[in-house]
């Protein structure tokens, strides 16, 4: 069996994973402990998202053709990718967030959406908030005005009702008119 004939799997494995991707992030991992690669797979894998460990070549060969070839100049040492197909900020996130507190760990770049992005851009993609996090905070806003008219409407049924309130503003009504008469 010839060597292309080894690495047309390999190739084709990547080109399944990054297919309707929404962002691939590339990252040199040199320097990562056992421990920290694995918490960051498992990180990884809780969000659903794909890391691989894989040759350049194969990645170049796989991103031919695709939003991601422009990649390829990023492409040398070590690298490893990471894909999401749901959340396109996840990955920079995630990357990021764990780079922090494992400083081998390095962003090379990633392609989001089709834009190509160098490590700076991924880092501040990475500050975006998550899909679910920007859903509750617009979920907040637009029950705060609810939540604001209950509370109202609550103290006045705790102070009597609506005619303790019609009182309230009668009594001040008649008093200004009594002053000046004195």
């Amino acid at each position: 069996m010839a060597k292309v004939e080894l690495k047309q799997p390999i190739v084709q494995a990547i080109a399944d994973d990054i297919k309707d991707a929404q962002s691939v992030v590339i990252v040199d991992y040199r320097g990562l402990t056992v421990a920290q690669d694995t918490e960051l797979r498992k990180q990884l894998r809780e969000a659903g998202v794909i890391y691989k460990v894989c040759k350049n070549t194969m990645m170049k060969r796989a991103f031919e053709g695709t939003d991601f070839a422009g990649l390829e100049e990023y492409l040398e040492g070590p690298s490893a990718m990471v894909v999401s197909k749901d959340d396109a900020t996840a990955p920079a996130r995630i990357i990021c967030k764990f780079a922090k507190t494992a400083e081998a760990l390095e962003v090379k770049a990633g392609v989001v959406e089709g834009t190509v992005y160098d490590a700076a851009g991924i880092t501040e993609l990475s500050k975006i908030p998550s899909r679910e996090e920007l859903l509750s905070k617009l979920l907040g806003s637009l029950q705060s005005p609810i939540t604001n008219l209950a509370r109202v409407l609550n103290q006045i049924a705790e102070q009597g009702g609506a005619e303790a309130c019609e009182a309230a503003e009668e009594a001040p009504a008649e008093e200004p008119a009594e002053t000046p008469a004195e």
